[in-house]
């Protein structure tokens, strides 16, 4: 069974930083792509960020563009999102999603990924 268990969310200001984990487990790590990401209250699900299953490609949404940065430690099954200069609508709850493509790119379509996980609250006050 594939489980995926992000921390590293919290409250923090305007202009600060959070890196978030997403550690996985029950799946061969190097064969799925991971994507980040995030849902505001009243808001639908957008897509943040994607990592490659190789070559460690990346892909970014423009709101996140130049602020985050995703990686990926495949020794330690986990994936990162490192989130910088952070806004008061960067606030949400915050999901990583894992799915194999066959071209090993991920997507920031959340309906192509079947692996979820319980998300982690991010809070940026002004």
């Amino acid at each position: 069974e594939v489980q995926l268990v992000e921390s590293g969310g919290g409250l923090v200001q305007a202009g600060g930083s959070l890196r978030l984990s997403c550690a996985a487990s029950g799946l061969s790590f190097d064969d799925y792509a991971i994507g980040w990401f995030r849902q505001a209250p009243g808001k639908e699900r957008e897509g943040v960020s994607c990592i490659s299953s190789r070559d460690d490609n990346t892909y970014y949404a423009d709101s996140v563009k130049g602020r985050f940065t995703i990686s990926r430690d495949n020794a330690k099954n986990t994936v990162y999102l490192q989130m910088n200069s952070l806004k008061p609508e960067d606030t949400a709850v915050y999901y990583c999603a894992a799915d194999m493509f066959p071209s090993g790119w991920g997507t920031l379509s959340d309906y192509e990924y079947n692996n979820w996980g319980q998300g982690t609250e991010v809070t940026v006050s002004s």
